[in-house]
């Protein structure tokens, strides 16, 4: 007779742990993946100081997901505590037709056949009856109106072959007067922009944000009044910007670079900085120095530089800063990075989901080169000289 098995005999005799506790498996409340999924937003806005925009696929599905929950005040209520830039505040209220076509992200209803909804068939429209402002038709121009433009359109195609000028992705923040623009494959000039609006209120309140008309001429001999706003969408979508011509871009930075006086406003500081990175591909690399750019106080700027893709996910000491008059900060700052170009540091950061970022405002470049290179720029010497990278010298070209 076989001895009978106990409890204790069953879990010894348990060969393929079939037995064997399992931890509990964690699963996350819906409010949690609400307030995970609102945090995406928020990490995107403290990357690109603002709100995602219908530019690309990511962007666009974080900006539907933040108009969703706009709309429901349990889910507003819920993530107040985690709003820390007040993204969720900003809910405006549809009251006509114009509020849904100015909310068009996508440009889907800034189309021709879309006007036909304010035309009036058999009816005499009223005297006052103003033409809707949302979106401009194109309009032929005159042999005589159109021939000192012709040749300007002539010229930069002959300078786009040249490689004088590039085509490069579209940014609202270069949008400016007397330059050249591709939309949907026609090349036209910002001849003009007329601000009427500085700012709009909303019922969460007034909002900055400038609007008013353009004034555009086409390279097929057409021009259009686009309302400022709605260029930009359209430009998104379907745009791209030529760049201006170097040496005139280089030029006009030099001619305004060092005229300060009581009338003169502060554009931006160009800073140059060290990582306190401990990451060992970082910090045994001699002469790194992040050369950049910011609009803020520089000392702000960095303040959660060990949160951010930019300074290497550390903390950074402030060597130097240069305030920037009479300039596009910008371009100082772009100029700089073209000169060192070829020292530029080339590493992959990661954030705390793994997903890799190559920043590209770091260079492996000795100090003293750095400070005499900004100097030349500012006295518009550093037309003559290049950076020899093997020798770690600057040469006269």
């Amino acid at each position: 007779m076989s001895k009978k098995k106990t409890l204790q005999d069953i879990f010894d005799d348990d060969a393929f742990g079939i037995l064997k506790p399992t931890p509990n498996r964690i699963v996350k409340t819906e409010d949690e993946r609400l307030i995970e999924s609102f945090q995406e937003i928020t990490i995107f806005f403290e990357k690109n100081n603002r709100e995602p925009e219908a530019t690309n696929v990511t962007e666009f599905k974080l900006l539907s997901r933040l108009k969703a929950v706009r709309k429901e005040a349990k889910k507003v209520a819920l993530l107040k505590p985690y709003d820390s830039y007040n993204l969720l505040n900003t809910k405006e209220e549809v009251k006509s037709v114009a509020d849904i076509l100015n909310d068009d992200d996508l440009g889907i209803l800034d189309t021709s056949e879309t006007l036909s909804i304010f035309k009036l068939q058999h009816v005499q429209p009223a005297s006052e009856r103003a033409e809707t402002d949302f979106t401009a038709r194109r309009k032929a121009m005159k042999d005589k109106d159109f021939a000192p433009y012709e040749a300007q359109f002539k010229k930069v195609h002959k300078e786009l072959r040249e490689g004088k000028r590039k085509m490069i992705g579209f940014n609202e923040n270069q949008l400016k007067e007397k330059s050249f623009y591709i939309l949907d494959g026609v090349v036209f000039l910002l001849e003009s922009i007329d601000f009427t609006k500085k700012s709009e209120v909303f019922p969460s309140g007034e909002r900055k944000q400038k609007n008013g008309r353009t004034n555009c001429i086409f390279e097929n001999q057409t021009f259009s009044n686009h309302k400022f706003r709605s260029l930009i969408r359209a430009m998104y979508e379907n745009g791209r910007m030529i760049t201006d011509l170097d040496n005139q871009s280089e030029e006009a930075l030099f001619k305004n670079a060092n005229i300060v006086n009581e009338e003169d406003t502060q554009t931006g500081w160009i800073y140059v900085l060290r990582s306190k990175s401990t990451n060992p591909k970082i910090a045994v690399i001699n002469n790194l120095y992040k050369i950049g750019f910011s609009s803020v106080d520089v000392d702000e700027r960095i303040k959660n530089a060990s949160k951010e893709a930019t300074y290497l996910y550390a903390d950074v000491h402030l060597l130097d800063k240069y305030a920037c008059y009479n300039m596009n900060a910008q371009k100082f700052e772009h100029l700089i990075h073209r000169f060192f170009a070829d020292v530029c540091l080339n590493v992959d950061v990661f954030d705390d989901r793994e997903k890799r970022i190559t920043p590209r405002e770091w260079f492996v470049v000795p100090r003293p080169i750095i400070d005499k290179v900004v100097m030349l720029i500012l006295s518009g010497d550093i037309l003559k000289y290049k950076y020899d990278s093997v020798n770690m010298t600057l040469i006269e070209k």
